[in-house]
């Protein structure tokens, strides 16, 4: 007979906002809410309604629920069944093999930054550097979980959330010194320009620097009192998150002009700026090493969740067994390897697009796009549950009933579907090249990434009878 543990409640709500701020706040996706100018406080608010807070009560209602490690996985399991559970967990993997791109591009930028900043536009240059740094982090990441956590959350915190307040500091002071500004704060600019639907392509790169909320939720079973805490962290976390996301990217786009603003090397344009004028460019070298550090935090912080989901999978009979290999440190070493082959051969999209920016923001849209689909799965699967298992206790439930799960489900899944559509249409703030190659190969990348768990389930499911 076994006993189920009882966890001991001991996070506060302190302790599950940190865990939120930590997850969510990056700062790869300033440069892309900078292109929007004012308006980004109208698109953060609203994503903020139909999304974040959404994500972050459905993910809370199903952690105390089944509570069990495997999170995404075990709740689509029951909710769908094995086949719908592994796509699931594949998608939330594969999704994160294509972020990785991303996240290391700012590395690589800030490294050129301090070199030649002219490195930032060689396409040779910046995928060598993103390649070796990530086969590395890859390496580091066989030393186990307890090894990389002590420098993921050391990291996110002095290499992301002090840049931000650093940056909303500079701005604060340009303006209180009459300096000239590129955006002028109106009733006007509050609003998007939807005369064309392109405008807001990109608002699908800011939903996806919202994703994360559902990290808390794992721990929500600890929470002393989940019904009246978790609340109110979700309320104190969505106001840090957002000011800083907000305030930040408003930041930038005071400093830098929308025609000349690199959404990969956005923030550190906007820093140059404000450390020439400051006379402190000496303290660019040390800006850089916070960058760097805290973008490596959050990939260590990522690398090992998914792939230890995609383990359970396989486990489950839905991978082949090779994949079930640990080492001593129960690091899933083999689909980390599989990790990084496929993560090398998503890097020639920076070789193939006309730009670094443009492959910069094709990686960025699929793994969005992608990432919402794995968000629809899951508000889908709140519904399926609270019918399929009305009787299981949950120490947390979204207010209202019914009414109010219906409610959270149907905005966040129609505020997903709709970014999605929108991530398959080119930005027109950015130079995409060809039209058709760009959306072959968009269209092509979000197919192969959804056909292929399926035929993965089916083979190793047949090959198991």
């Amino acid at each position: 007979m076994t006993t189920k543990h009882t966890p001991i409640k001991h996070i506060s709500v302190f302790g599950l906002v940190m865990i939120n701020v930590i997850a969510v706040d990056s700062l790869r996706t300033l440069p892309i809410g900078a292109e929007y100018g004012y308006s980004v406080i109208f698109y953060y608010l609203i994503a903020a309604l139909v999304f974040f807070i959404p994500v972050a009560l459905v993910a809370a209602e199903l952690a105390t629920g089944w509570p069990e490690t495997g999170g995404l996985y075990i709740w689509t399991r029951e909710a769908f069944g094995k086949r719908m559970a592994f796509l699931t967990i594949w998608l939330q993997w594969f999704y994160n093999i294509c972020w990785y791109p991303t996240i290391m591009t700012l590395i690589a930028a800030t490294i050129a930054y301090c070199i030649h900043p002219q490195l930032v536009d060689n396409k040779l240059y910046m995928t060598s550097v993103i390649m070796i740094i990530f086969w590395l982090s890859t390496l580091f990441n066989f030393l186990g979980l307890k090894v990389t956590n002590i420098l993921s959350s050391l990291a996110a915190i002095i290499g992301t959330i002090l840049p931000m307040l650093f940056i909303i500091a500079l701005s604060v002071t340009w303006i209180f010194m009459n300096k000239p500004v590129s955006i002028t704060p109106s009733l006007a600019s509050f609003f998007p320009d939807l005369s064309s639907i392109n405008n807001v392509v990109l608002i699908s790169g800011l939903l996806y620097g919202l994703v994360g909320m559902e990290m808390s939720a794992s721990h929500a079973a600890e929470v002393r009192n989940p019904q009246r805490d978790y609340p109110k962290a979700v309320l104190y976390s969505a106001i840090i998150v957002l000011a800083t996301m907000i305030f930040a990217s408003l930041a930038i786009a005071i400093v830098v002009p929308q025609q000349q603003l690199n959404i990969v090397s956005g923030l550190l344009q906007a820093f140059t700026i404000f450390f020439k004028a400051f006379h402190m460019f000496w303290f660019m070298p040390y800006l850089a090493l916070l960058i760097v550090l805290g973008a490596l935090g959050g990939v260590n912080a990522w690398m090992l969740g998914p792939s230890k989901g995609l383990l359970m999978a396989s486990r489950d009979g839905s991978l082949p067994a090779i994949l079930q290999h640990v080492n001593k440190h129960n690091v899933p070493t083999h689909i980390l390897l599989l990790q990084a082959i496929i993560f090398t051969g998503l890097c020639s999209a920076f070789i193939f697009m006309p730009t670094v920016s443009s492959g910069f923001w094709m990686l960025s849209a699929i793994t969005a796009i992608l990432a919402l689909l794995v968000y629809v799965i899951m508000f889908a699967a709140a519904i399926r549950l609270r019918y399929k298992h009305a009787g299981v206790k949950r120490a947390f439930m979204i207010p209202g009933g019914k009414w109010g799960l219906w409610l959270t489900c149907t905005l966040g899944i129609l505020s997903c579907l709709f970014t999605m559509f929108i991530g398959f249409l080119p930005p027109s703030q950015i130079a995409i090249g060809n039209v058709v190659h760009y959306e072959t190969i968009l269209s092509v990348g979000v197919i192969v990434s959804c056909v292929a768990p399926l035929c993965i389930y089916h083979v190793s499911r047949t090959t198991l009878r």
